[in-house]
């Protein structure tokens, strides 16, 4: 190989390997992909459902209430929930209603679905502090959630869940 050649190998392999740089900034930065694992996201999102998350988005928005987002639990196990409380919020179920602040609020998502008695109490707070979030399952019968660890901090968040991919005849965009 003469100096020409290997300049040329070089200026080929560049672009190569600038956009396996660029895939990788993306995939760890701004989107990643989330199976559900389980039932407690029924019915809005099955066992076995792939969702694309928007990691992004929490660094220029803030989290709002019913967002579905993934989070780190435990530091070795990803969950699919959505967000109830936000903070300085005072969260309460009764006889299936949710409270928030004492005013009763709708779950618009949540159909033929009981929610036993909570209170934030339960868990050690009279209103989520700054920087956390009470997240909860749409099947509340059956979801290990907030009201079974506690609240979540917003580092512990991993994105947004923005799309459903999988599967194909159910893509759609989630609200």
């Amino acid at each position: 190989m003469d100096w020409l050649e290997i300049k040329e190998f070089l200026k080929d392999s560049a672009k190569y390997i600038l956009t396996i740089i660029a895939v990788l900034v993306v995939v760890i930065y701004v989107v990643s992909v989330q199976q559900i694992m389980g039932p407690s996201m029924k019915p809005t999102l099955n066992n076995g459902d792939i969702v694309l998350l928007n990691k992004f988005q929490y660094r220029l928005f803030d989290i709002k209430r019913n967002q579905i987002i993934a989070l780190n639990y435990k530091d070795t196990k990803y969950m699919v929930k959505r967000v109830i409380g936000l903070p300085g919020e005072k969260i309460e179920f009764k006889d299936n209603t949710l409270y928030i602040n004492d005013k009763a609020y709708t779950e618009p998502f949540i159909k033929n679905v009981k929610t036993n008695d909570f209170s934030l109490k339960d868990i050690g707070y009279d209103v989520i502090p700054d920087d956390m979030y009470l997240v909860l399952g749409d099947n509340r019968e059956n979801s290990m959630d907030g009201r079974d660890f506690g609240l979540i901090k917003k580092k512990d968040i991993i994105g947004k869940a923005s799309i459903r991919i999988w599967p194909l005849n159910k893509i759609k965009i989630i609200r």
